[in-house]
């Protein structure tokens, strides 16, 4: 287990990872696919485990189909997403730095010493 909640590990298919994310949707998945295999990371992905049921839920209710979500993780330990963000370590497939607005999927902002 990590020292903090920034930096976490699985085994995920039996391969020691470090974790991406957690319960991500099928089209951040692909997103976050592209990036990583792109930086020469190799990337692990697996279903993320339902949620557990909570006690005060009515035992006569149908639960609602939950959507699919997944875990994204790569085989390099010493992997932490904020980290290698902060420290510009990768790169978008245009060779332009990768942003944190980028990795998360906004629309980026044009910075004052760019203009």
């Amino acid at each position: 287990m990590a020292l903090n909640g920034t930096h976490l590990f699985e085994d995920l298919n039996e391969v020691k990872c470090a974790i991406v994310e957690k319960n991500c949707s099928a089209e951040r998945v692909a997103f976050l696919k592209d990036i990583l295999e792109f930086n020469n990371y190799e990337v692990i992905i697996v279903n993320s485990p339902p949620p557990k049921a909570s006690k005060t839920t009515n035992p006569d209710e149908v639960p609602a189909a939950l959507p699919e979500t997944f875990t994204v993780g790569v085989t390099d330990t010493s992997f932490s997403p904020v980290k290698t963000i902060i420290n510009r370590e990768l790169k978008t497939k245009d060779g332009k730095v990768l942003s944190m607005d980028y990795w998360k999927q906004r629309e980026e902002k044009e910075w004052y010493w760019s203009k």
